[in-house]
This record gives C-alpha cells, sequence and structure tokens, in this order.
C-alpha cells in the first residue's frame, strides 16, 4: 500500500549524533516506526534524504526492513562498545546482516539550482527502500570502525534508558541522550531526594 497524502512531521527526542544511533531511538520510549507514515516522517527528520524528497512509493515491508536493521545495528554497537574484539552472542550475526545491507547501492545526490539560484542537494531518483537502508548501513560500518567515534559512544545514564548517542562534547561529559528528557529526570529526582531529606 502507497503512502498517499503529505507526510507528518518527525520530532526526534535527542540527536544522537549519527543517523544509525538516530534509527536505534526510534524505539524508545515507544516504537516510533509502526507504519509508512511514521517511518517516511522518520526518513525525512533525520535527514536520510534532501528535503521534499518523495516517499510516496513507500510501501508497508519498509517499516519491517528499517526495524530489522535497527535490530541488528543495536547488537551490533553494542557489542563493540566493550573491550575491543569483545563478542555478545548476537554480535556475529548482527555484523553480518549490517555488512549485507551496507552492499546495496545507496541513493545517487545531485547538486542543482534552486529557487534562489544557489545549489541544493536533490536526488537523482526516488529511493529505494534497500538504498535508505545502505546508507544506515554504512553509517554504522563507519561507526564501529572507528576508534575515535567508537570510544565516543556512550549509553544514557537515566534510569531505565537504554539510548546510545554519540558524545561529542567538551571533555566527553555528557551524561544523558537528553539534558531536557532524562537529565531533567534525574534533577527533579536530585531535588525530591534533598527536600526528603531535609524534611527528615
Amino acid at each position: 500500500m502507497a503512502l498517499v497524502g503529505a507526510t507528518p512531521a518527525y520530532e526526534p527526542r535527542f540527536d544522537a549524533g549519527r543517523v544509525c544511533l538516530d534509527l536505534l531511538a526510534t524505539r524508545q520510549p515507544r516504537e516510533r516506526l509502526d507504519g509508512v507514515g511514521a517511518l517516511c516522517a522518520w526518513i525525512g527528520g533525520s535527514g536520510l534524504v534532501p528535503a521534499g524528497t518523495p516517499l510516496g512509493h513507500a510501501d508497508g515491508s519498509w517499516p519491517a526492513a528499517f526495524r530489522e536493521l535497527r535490530c541488528s545495528i543495536g547488537l551490533l554497537v553494542r557489542g563493540v562498545r566493550g573491550v575491543p574484539g569483545a563478542e555478545t552472542p548476537a554480535y556475529g550475526p548482527a555484523l553480518g546482516r549490517v555488512n549485507e545491507v551496507a552492499r546495496a547501492a545507496t541513493p545517487v545526490p545531485l547538486a542543482v539550482p534552486g529557487r534562489d539560484g544557489t545549489l541544493v542537494r536533490e536526488l537523482a531518483a526516488p529511493p529505494g527502500c534497500a538504498a535508505l537502508l545502505a546508507v544506515i548501513a554504512r553509517d554504522a560500518v563507519e561507526l564501529v570502525t572507528d576508534p575515535v567515534a567508537r570510544a565516543a559512544v556512550r549509553e544514557c545514564e537515566g534510569d531505565n534508558c537504554p539510548l546510545v548517542y554519540l558524545d561529542t562534547s567538551r571533555g566527553r561529559r555528557r551524561r544523558w541522550c537528553s539534558s531536557e528528557v532524562c537529565g531533567n529526570r534525574e534533577r527533579v529526582a536530585r531535588h525530591r531526594r534533598r527536600a526528603a531529606l531535609s524534611r527528615a
């Protein structure tokens, strides 16, 4: 079934720093890729395609393919975060799946004159599902094979928050996926603990 009508806007919870990590965040706090419209909104909102790229050809098979890749990337990223070479039970199959998806041809970008005459990016043709997945898989490959980037991958310290992000902060001191969400929860909890102690 093709997507009909305008694609709704996607509002990310936070910027994970890489498109492959942004894909991981679509599972929290609830499933955000639960349909074609939601997926197309994420594709546009994540910057995976230039603004205005038509995605009306997307069908019901796309969300499942993106969720499957998300699972493999999650296992892969978590598997390489520890000691180099340490493997979780699913690390090998996840690595194989990400590498397989990365082999597909990616969308072809072109520089075209925009309305005001400046050059803007546009895709040569509407992107297929495999091509978009390949962009994300290649981003994951680059992340896990770059020692500097891999060392900057962090898991949120918020209570029960499994989100992963690239810590590019000064001194690598970022603690939460989002200061406005998990950081704020931690500050409120700390305030309540102090208030409870002062009353006791």
